[in-house]
C-alpha cells in the first residue's frame, strides 16, 4: 500500500468512527510507522465580545478539560480499534480558541551514533539547562530543526508523495 493510500485509510476510518459533533470540521491526522495522532478543533467557547484574553484562555482550558473527561471513555475504545486495526498506537489532542493540548502522546526510543562534535552539542545544551538529557537536548534539536525548516520540510514531503505514486503506477513484480 501506497503512503498516500494509507493517509487516505486513516483519514476515511476516523471519519467513520468519530462521532459527529466532537469537532469542527475533520481533524488533523498525523502518522508514523509507531503512532496515529489525532488533533480536533472544538468550536470556539462562547464568550461576549467584551471579554479579556485572560478570560478566552480560561474558557478554552475549561472547554478543553471538559472535552477531555467527557470522551475519555469513547476516544479509548476508539484508539484500541484502531490500534488493533492499524497496528500502531493513537494519541489525541484538540485546539480551541489558539490553544492546543495534546492528552496522550508516544515517547519513542531512537537509537542514533554521534560523533564528538555532535555531543558536545547536545552537552552544552545539557550544561547550560536548556534540556535535562542528551535525550532532551537531541529533541529539541529536532523541534527547532522541524520549526525553522517547515518549508523545506513540506518539499520533502511532497516529493516522496510523488515517488510514492511513481512507484505505485510502475510494473508489479
Amino acid at each position: 500500500m501506497s503512503a498516500t493510500e494509507a493517509v487516505e485509510q486513516l483519514c476515511g476510518w476516523f471519519s467513520g468512527r468519530l462521532p459527529d459533533g466532537w469537532f469542527e470540521g475533520p481533524p488533523e491526522i498525523v502518522y508514523d510507522r509507531e503512532e496515529i495522532t489525532i488533533v480536533g478543533t472544538l468550536p470556539p467557547p462562547a464568550l461576549g465580545s467584551d471579554a479579556s484574553d485572560t478570560e478566552r484562555a480560561a474558557a478554552a482550558s475549561g472547554q478543553i478539560g471538559r472535552f477531555r473527561e467527557d470522551t475519555r471513555e469513547r476516544r479509548i475504545a476508539i484508539a484500541r480499534e484502531a490500534e488493533h486495526h492499524f497496528g500502531r498506537k493513537v494519541s489525541w489532542g484538540v485546539e480551541s480558541a489558539g490553544h492546543r493540548e495534546m492528552f496522550t502522546t508516544l515517547s519513542v526510543p531512537v537509537m542514533t551514533r554521534l560523533r564528538q562534535p555532535e555531543r558536545r552539542v547536545l552537552d552544552t545544551l545539557v550544561e547550560a539547562g536548556v534540556a535535562r538529557s542528551r535525550s532532551d537536548a537531541l529533541a529539541w534539536c529536532v523541534r527547532l530543526v522541524g520549526k525553522n525548516a517547515d518549508e523545506w520540510l513540506a518539499g520533502l514531503r511532497e516529493a516522496l508523495q510523488h515517488v510514492e505514486r511513481a512507484r505505485a503506477a510502475g510494473p508489479q513484480i
